[in-house]
């Protein structure tokens, strides 16, 4: 694994229960603003997904997108008090301000 991906993934496991991030925040995060698909590539390969919850993780528009682990995406942050609505979530309300949680 890279260092960019490792970084992506510490990144992840810092997102709070109830809190959503997206993939560009995660890359800015991981210090490659333009690498949201290399986000996405690194979450695709956690095998930690309790540890390492890639289900908050969210596109920029909103929309929950795909989710490689076992279990409904929608139905985990759901289940953690995030609204799903027509398959978005209201960003403005749940997303994570990841500056305020990286070191």
């Amino acid at each position: 694994m890279t260092n960019f991906s490792e970084h992506a993934l510490e990144v992840t496991k810092r997102i709070p229960k109830g809190k959503v991030a997206t993939y560009a925040d995660i890359a800015k995060a991981a210090g490659s603003p333009k690498a949201a698909r290399a986000v996405g590539s690194a979450l695709r390969k956690n095998k930690n997904l309790i540890i390492i919850p890639c289900h908050r993780v969210v596109r920029s528009d909103g929309f929950v997108g795909c989710y490689s682990g076992k279990g409904d995406k929608t139905g985990l942050l759901v289940a953690e008090g995030v609204a799903v609505v027509n398959g978005r979530v209201e960003l403005a309300r749940y997303k994570c301000r990841l500056e305020q949680i990286i070191d």
